[in-house]
């Protein structure tokens, strides 16, 4: 079995007792690995790189690599002066000193140290939860908002750039299989529907970035609540995990992810479209969170574009979700038939939520 060779690459103290999959991610394969020593036990994160989503696996290890050092002194300075222990992933060496090992088909496999007693969900939990999150994200975006962009290699090219999104769509719907899954469902029909009312609407983002309106900067890329980790022992955020998605891009694609994951209580499997709504509450718990950390980095124009960024995003994975399903799942794992289809209708119900609480999303953000 290539996982448990693979866990034992790395420098890790000890002898290896046991490998469990581990989350529910869309993306890569990854392991809770336990190693003992006759005195200690140490656990640690194994993944299998997706190569067919990561491209260039050097590359989003390098990025991980530049931001962890980069944090990881700058939480060592503070301690002492924040309210508590905050924490960021380590990327475990192999025994050779490399940030990743292949395996013999060629398959590129990191190790991360595991945030222990801490926990991230699927859902959001409570109105604290909610504050937490955005306390965890507004802290590493201020930490690294003065990390040099340039320095970064563009991992995931196209990513959040909503018109690729809509050109990949239009792919699918080119092909012949593209057609007959939408021509076998009235379903997949209203959600394209759907889509076509709001192509225009695809490029605000990057039509403002090419006015110099909105800066490039270092994001995480993918924030959702899943994402964040909160303490067991205190209830309180520690640290944001999953980091191969960081990248040079806009704060929005963070700060629309991280509310379009969050203020939907429903989560994003939910087979009940009823229940899908943005909860302005969480919204404003969230924000509250994120500006006690965020230390006001943000620019005068980037915060005019703040209720944009939540509609886009959220419409954004509804697409991708859609064009996916169009094209026969081969980005997002599924796990029955039409689940991708499904995951769009879900994401085109909060957008819905979202259009027509635009007045109160706005005065909420405009806090920040």
């Amino acid at each position: 079995m290539y996982s448990s060779m693979m866990a034992q690459r790395f420098k890790v103290d000890g002898r290896l007792v046991n490998m469990e999959a581990l989350g529910s991610g869309n993306i890569n394969d990854t392991y809770l690995v336990t190693f003992r020593t006759v005195f200690s036990e140490e656990r640690f994160v194994l993944q299998r790189i997706n190569t067919k989503v990561f491209k260039f696996p050097g590359k989003v290890m390098d990025n991980m690599h530049l931001i962890t050092n980069f944090v990881h002194a700058k939480l060592e300075a503070e301690i002492g002066r924040t309210d508590r222990v905050w924490q960021l992933p380590r990327v475990i060496p192999t025994k050779e000193g490399m940030d990743y090992a292949l395996d013999g088909e060629g398959n590129y496999w990191r190790a991360i140290s595991l945030i222990a007693s801490a926990h991230a969900y699927e859902k959001i939990q409570t109105q604290e939860h909610a504050h937490e999150i955005g306390a965890v994200l507004g802290h590493f975006h201020s930490l690294i908002s003065d990390f040099p962009c340039e320095q970064l290699h563009d991992t995931l090219e196209g990513f959040h750039i909503t018109p690729g999104y809509l050109a990949q769509l239009d792919e699918a719907l080119a092909t012949e299989d593209g057609q007959m899954r939408l021509k076998a469902s009235t379903v997949a029909q209203d959600a394209l529907h759907f889509i076509e009312k709001r192509r225009d609407f695809c490029s605000v983002l990057e039509d403002a970035k090419e006015r110099g309106d909105i800066p490039m900067r270092p994001i995480h890329g993918d924030p959702k609540i899943s994402n964040i980790m909160i303490d067991d022992l205190t209830g309180k955020g520690t640290c944001i995990i999953d980091l191969d998605t960081v990248k040079p891009g806009l704060v929005h694609y963070d700060i629309g992810d991280c509310l379009r994951s969050c203020c939907n209580p429903a989560g994003e499997e939910t087979s009940d479209l009823t229940s899908v709504q943005f909860n302005l509450e969480l919204c404003r718990n969230l924000i509250r969170g994120y500006k006690e950390h965020a230390n006001d980095f943000l620019t005068t124009g980037e915060k005019a574009y703040l209720y944009e960024c939540v509609r886009l995003i959220t419409f954004e994975l509804g697409l991708r979700f859609f064009a996916d399903f169009l094209a026969g799942d081969v980005y997002f794992k599924s796990r029955y038939e039409n689940q991708n289809l499904q995951r769009a209708r879900v994401q085109f119900q909060l957008v819905r939520s979202i259009e027509a609480r635009e007045h109160d999303i706005r005065d909420i953000l405009s806090t920040l």
